[in-house]
């Protein structure tokens, strides 16, 4: 079982690595590369994808956390 959720962490820290790096900061960081950043997109336009995207990172960052604390309990 700790395997398994050591693993399920390696996996929770790397999708949150990508998450936080595709958050546009001051100079727009790596999401202008991918569209997300300023302007308005086809789809829903760029601030519906960002708050999703805040969605996304605060969910990944809470399962993170409780594995870890799960990991520290077992």
């Amino acid at each position: 079982m700790y395997t398994f959720l050591a693993l399920i962490q390696v996996g929770l820290a790397v999708l949150l690595v990508f998450l936080i790096l595709l958050h546009s900061g001051k100079d727009a960081g790596l999401s202008g590369a991918f569209g997300i950043g300023g302007g308005g997109s086809s789809i829903g336009g760029g601030s519906m994808v960002e708050r999703n995207l805040d969605r996304a990172t605060v969910v990944t960052a809470i399962i993170f956390f409780v594995n870890t604390i799960v990991l520290l309990k077992i």
